[in-house]
């Protein structure tokens, strides 16, 4: 039977997690909003360069050459930023995965504990009841840790994806721009 002084430390322990989880989302927004921010005044300032190139034009020859070398500088930029923020993602995602395997982690003691408490306590006879309990728990304990390896490796793939592909658009435009 749980104490009252165990559901308030409890529901701290809860708020605290709520808390902590909802600051680190806002930092990933923030991370975010200067993210684009930063891009925006990259952004706008390349296009003021760009139209001061193109207003100093003399020929179609100059206006295609100054054309062309737009292209790879967008492609790598493009991929900056996209890398950028799938890197805020992932950090604030980590985040996440941490404290909730933390919070599992400790649900799962505190639940054994109870089936370890409520064993001692069995009467008399029950005793392959109370281990039948304990082996779905253990099973169910190994299927989650499964699920969260899997979800990981998942994960891991699909950043090595990410990679390439990013790799490959980059190297194809710089393949490109040369052939030009």
């Amino acid at each position: 039977m749980l104490t009252v002084e165990q559901v308030v430390a409890s529901q701290k322990t809860n708020l605290e997690t709520l808390f902590g989880l909802t600051s680190k989302a806002f930092e990933g927004v923030e991370k975010i909003v200067e993210l684009n921010l930063t891009a925006s005044k990259a952004a706008l300032s390349e296009a003021n360069a760009h139209t001061q190139s193109l207003l100093s034009v003399k020929d179609a020859q100059e206006l295609l050459a100054l054309q062309s070398g737009l292209l790879q500088p967008l492609t790598e930029k493009t991929a900056a930023y996209s890398r950028h923020l799938y890197d805020i993602a992932t950090s604030a995602s980590a985040d996440f995965t941490k404290t909730f395997e933390g919070q599992a982690s400790d649900a799962q003691k505190k639940f054994m504990g109870l089936v370890d408490n409520a064993a001692k306590n069995a009467p008399a006879g029950s005793e392959a009841a109370v281990a039948v309990m304990k082996s779905a728990v253990a099973a169910a304990n190994n299927a989650l840790e499964s699920v969260q390896k899997a979800v990981k490796q998942a994960t891991e793939v699909a950043e090595a994806n990410f990679n390439a592909v990013a790799a490959t658009a980059t190297n194809a435009t710089k393949q490109a721009a040369k052939k030009r």
